[in-house]
């Protein structure tokens, strides 16, 4: 069995340390655990790991934020990964800092990831694990906040939540969508 993991963010290391590439230090982390190694391909950066006899493509899109349906659908289809076996991993700035949640479904929440996403695919039912980053900032500075780097306080959080964020994948991995948000949601 094939399972995708795509951590979303921009890449170039003006975005490295920041809150809207949370998505990539998930699945960085996550393969690291597995000591995977990345290369760069089309359209994304691309590690290829085991878990529980499943193999697990992990994908950090190379085309900026707002065009990540392009790198979903063409590993996707290369891959030949169903989507059901898909899991997409975005920062939320409507859930508190460190806070996660998995859904199998929902709208995009203003995000342009998560927007293409759908555009491309033309559904939102897909799964995606939301990594809270707060919303610490001043009316109409959104765009400020989530292309800023993390701040002190934050920065002593991820690292525990980014690996409460990796027992998610594998849940996903080895028992689905559906037992993984009974069990890890509320963690």
């Amino acid at each position: 069995m094939k399972y995708m993991i795509v951590g979303l963010g921009n890449p170039g290391g003006k975005y490295i340390n920041t809150r809207h590439n949370i998505g990539f230090l998930v699945v960085e982390d996550f393969v690291a655990d597995r000591e995977g190694e990345w290369e760069t391909d089309k359209l994304a950066d691309v590690a290829r790991v085991k878990f529980k006899g499943r193999q697990v493509i992990c994908i950090k899109p190379t085309t900026f934020m707002n065009l990540s349906g392009k790198a979903l659908n063409y590993w996707m289809q290369k891959e030949k990964i169903p989507l059901e076996n898909v899991l997409v991993i975005t920062d939320d700035i409507a859930l508190p800092l460190g806070k996660l949640r998995m859904k199998g479904k929902g709208s995009d929440g203003g995000h342009n990831g998560l927007k293409d996403i759908q555009n491309t695919i033309g559904h939102s039912n897909y799964a995606r694990l939301r990594f809270g980053v707060g919303n610490d900032f001043p009316k109409g500075r959104q765009v400020d906040f989530v292309l800023g780097v993390w701040n002190d306080e934050e920065v002593a959080v991820l690292p525990e939540r980014i690996t409460t964020a990796g027992e998610f994948i594998k849940s996903f991995v080895s028992v689905g969508l559906n037992l993984t948000m009974n069990n890890w949601n509320n963690k």
